[in-house]
């Protein structure tokens, strides 16, 4: 069984126990959360697509870390205008365990 949820503006194909990062949630470290932006539900036989969204499915995950990914270098450069310019960023993220994915 799988789904295709949304957060955080991208959607992810999710599958029970699987872990993941996804964009940081507000939300204590061991608390479940339920994702009830769900868009696509299969079992393996049948798949329930949304319109936009699946009525009564929801998806219930674990926080198990906050963090940061590896840093992005930025590096800007006008030839021969002795300009350059160096930037780095390094996204914040939460990483989750999918316990249980549930369509009514």
């Amino acid at each position: 069984m799988y789904a295709v949820i949304k957060t955080g503006g991208k959607q992810y194909r999710v599958a029970s126990g699987e872990k993941l990062k996804i964009e940081l949630l507000d939300a204590a470290v061991g608390a479940q959360i339920d994702m009830d932006q769900v868009l696509v539900v299969s079992d393996g036989a049948t798949v329930t697509f949304g319109r936009p969204l699946v009525q009564g499915a929801k998806v219930t995950a674990t926080v198990l870390s906050h963090g940061r990914h590896d840093k992005v270098k930025i590096f800007k450069m006008r030839r021969r205008k002795h300009y350059q310019k160096h930037q780095g960023h390094r996204q914040h993220y939460t990483e989750v365990r999918i316990d249980a994915i549930s369509a009514n």
